[in-house]
């Protein structure tokens, strides 16, 4: 039921979307004014103003279609950034292809990719500097919105902190409700009576906005009216599950059909959207490197591996992929030919490896093969590494949420490998981090982190690593 408090945010967003929308196009007037005696003004094919137009409606369609979460009660920085980030890209692509298909201007040209830059900045300053001001409003007393709880188990107590332990958030919790006083609660969240006596007490107290409940269902017969009297009188109802008895970390309601349910993680990567697009800049971004770079590379690591060491050049050994199916990963090989190559991970002094093999794992060549492997379909750019067989079978035994990596394709880099997890794994401890990082990874899967992660790499590869051997 949509209540004067949403159409508030809802007038919110569209002032900030108008806003923005406005600021998009005085930007781009005065930095085509800026360069209109330099090369870049050149880049520019109609009149100024039909480009502005252009540019603002594009805008308008990108913003709304995102969305603006600023004005939310309980939202971080790097949210908002993420939302602002999310809205300039696709504007750029919307922009980019209305305005090459008109001929209007050269997207493609250092003048319209430093305005993006800039605008991304200037609607990031705006952005926070209204959140800024939201937060300070609402720390002084203003907004502010009035909460009843109504069941005290550890979810609500942990609900309550929620609330009120930021006072910029603008809750105030007016107490709660049980068929006993919890002596756990505190002072300031007093007890208002049982259960029974919620409906008389919102009927004699007009100023509370909002209702979490976490009674047991065995109670629907009274949780029931509650929700009635809460629909009937503009009150929102919302229904807290008390998983805290068995499970003490975040959860995420999802729907089947008209079914909820909660699930252990966010799993971004189970969106088709999201599969569809990663799995094309694998494709893209491994071909053009198997098709230019790699032959290269190819051609010069056979003429030093022949020289320096008998046997392939290539290097292949099964591991574990995307839910725990076997694959044939490929690398150039960078060690002696061995009868451990699919039992022993290589140390530091490994008398197995060449001069030149150090060399390879150093700088990551080794990897390249794995090119293959990503347009193959086996393997990721980036994702969890894959583990030998060996391996698998022994630390998922030993490690509690071990497999949860390979809910996603393992990938030639990934934010493991990026954070300080590369390499030989001496203790247990070393390998529970890398699982860690693993899981923290599929759990906030992006286009943006993926990008993040290949640049690391490469700057990694540059400096070198103390882990790669």
């Amino acid at each position: 039921m949509k209540t004067r408090y949403d159409s508030y945010n809802e007038w919110v967003g569209l002032f900030v979307t108008t806003f923005e929308t406005l600021l998009a196009g005085v930007l781009f007037f005065f930095f085509n004014e800026w360069v209109k005696d330099t090369p870049w003004h050149k880049a520019l094919n109609v009149p100024h103003y039909q480009a502005i137009l252009t540019i603002m409606l594009c805008y308008f369609i990108a913003s709304r279609q995102i969305g603006v979460i600023l004005y939310r009660r309980k939202i971080y920085i790097y949210q908002i950034i993420t939302r602002i980030f999310k809205t300039v890209v696709l504007f750029g692509i919307i922009s980019g292809i209305v305005l090459e298909i008109g001929k209007f201007m050269d997207t493609l040209s250092l003048f319209y990719l430093i305005y993006i830059l800039i605008l991304f900045l200037c609607i990031g300053i705006f952005r926070l500097s209204l959140r800024a001001m939201l937060k300070r409003y609402r720390s002084k007393g203003g907004n502010v919105r009035y909460v009843v709880l109504v069941g005290s188990a550890d979810n609500n107590l942990e609900l309550y902190h929620e609330l009120t332990d930021q006072d910029w958030t603008g809750y105030r919790v007016n107490g709660y409700f049980d068929y006993q006083p919890n002596p756990n609660f505190p002072k300031e969240c007093p007890y208002l009576g049982t259960p029974t006596e919620v409906m008389k007490y919102l009927n004699e107290n007009k100023n509370n906005h909002y209702l979490f409940c976490c009674l047991p269902s065995k109670d629907h017969e009274i949780i029931r009216p509650i929700i009635d009297y809460c629909e009937n009188h503009l009150v929102h109802f919302y229904s807290v599950p008390n998983i805290r008895t068995y499970l003490h970390k975040r959860m995420y309601f999802n729907m089947i059909g008209s079914v909820p349910y909660l699930s252990l993680r966010e799993d971004p990567l189970s969106q088709t959207g999201n599969k569809m697009l990663k799995r094309a800049f694998d494709i893209v971004f491994s071909l053009l490197f198997l098709c230019t770079i790699f032959p290269f590379i190819l051609i010069i690591v056979t003429i030093i591996t022949k020289l320096t060491m008998p046997g392939p050049v290539f290097f292949k050994q099964k591991r574990n992929g995307l839910n725990d199916k076997e694959f044939y990963c490929y690398k150039f090989r960078s060690m002696k030919v061995n009868a451990q190559a699919d039992t022993l991970q290589a140390t530091k002094d490994d008398p197995r490896k060449t001069r030149w093999g150090n060399i390879m794992r150093k700088t990551n060549i080794d990897e390249l093969p794995q090119f293959i492997n990503v347009l193959k379909g086996d393997m990721s750019i980036v994702g969890p590494r894959p583990h030998m067989l060996k391996h698998t079978e022994e630390y998922s035994k030993l490690i509690n949420k071990y497999m949860v990596r390979h809910f996603v394709k393992p990938g030639i880099t990934g934010w493991s490998q990026v954070t300080g997890y590369r390499g030989e794994t001496k203790e247990l401890k070393d390998m529970e981090g890398r699982v860690r990082g693993d899981i923290w990874y599929i759990e906030h899967w992006s286009f943006g982190l993926d990008l993040f992660i290949i640049y690391k790499t490469v700057a990694n590869a540059i400096h070198g690593e103390k882990n790669a051997y």
